[in-house]
């Protein structure tokens, strides 16, 4: 609820639902998935992310406002999970396929680390990331810079001498692609992608792409913003 440049940007309306909502049903679809789990944080402001979790009949997790990556850990120990899959919440066109598709990769290569965004062609929107809970303890042991707390995952690309790493690439650079929500005019970007699908939310990032390449106009409506800059890098 706190975003700077769209303040309650997960909670506003989008085409009936709220943009979290529109996360987690997406997410719910994801077949290599067991549990759906909103990580909020203990601000006040948040009270209404717990509301919406139990609208959605979604199990929700309140922990650390600045130090995200304690909030991940805690997380994880209330799931027994064995590996954890990170999806932001203002990320309402994330698609399953590309979530089962990186997990199993993560699968197959018996990574400590899987992500679909470390080196950027997908568009910016559909960022997958999963760790075993193993090293998200080391992680959360061992990590010591700011960013590395509140980013959560940077521990792990940024050490590649320590772990199993493994990018899912697309063979087409699709990185122009400004799919999240971060300010008014990614508002506008995918309110119009929703508006295009009326009463669904099971549409693939396929269907967005060939929407956007034949309507330029859609893409145009947030092609100026950039990216918060944090680290010397993008913010995921």
């Amino acid at each position: 609820m706190g975003s700077t440049r769209l303040p309650g940007k997960v909670l506003v309306d989008l085409a009936g639902e709220t943009v979290l909502a529109r996360v987690v049903r997406r997410m719910q679809r994801a077949n290599l998935i067991d549990t759906v789990l909103i990580a909020t944080t203990v601000s006040p402001s948040d009270d209404r992310i717990v509301d919406e979790a139990s609208r959605l009949n979604v199990d929700c997790f309140r922990g650390s406002e600045e130090d995200v990556l304690d909030r991940y850990w805690q997380a994880s120990q209330k799931t027994l999970a064995d590996a954890v899959v990170r999806v932001t919440s203002d990320c309402p066109l994330i698609d399953p396929s590309l979530v089962d598709a990186t997990i199993q990769l993560f699968l197959d290569q018996q990574a400590d680390y899987a992500s679909n965004c470390t080196s950027r062609a997908y568009p910016r929107g559909l960022d997958v990331e999963i760790c075993t809970v193993k090293v998200l303890r080391r992680a959360w042991e061992d990590a010591r810079e700011p960013y590395e707390r509140e980013h959560v995952t940077p521990f792990f690309y940024e050490h590649p001498e320590l772990f199993r790493l493994a990018e899912l690439k697309s063979k087409i650079d699709y990185s122009s692609h400004r799919w999240t929500l971060d300010t008014p005019d990614d508002l506008k970007l995918v309110r119009a992608i929703y508006e295009h699908f009326p009463g669904r939310d099971d549409f693939s990032w396929f269907e967005i792409l060939k929407l956007v390449e034949e309507n330029p106009s859609i893409s145009a409506l947030n092609s100026h913003v950039s990216q918060k800059q944090l680290h010397g890098e993008f913010a995921g």
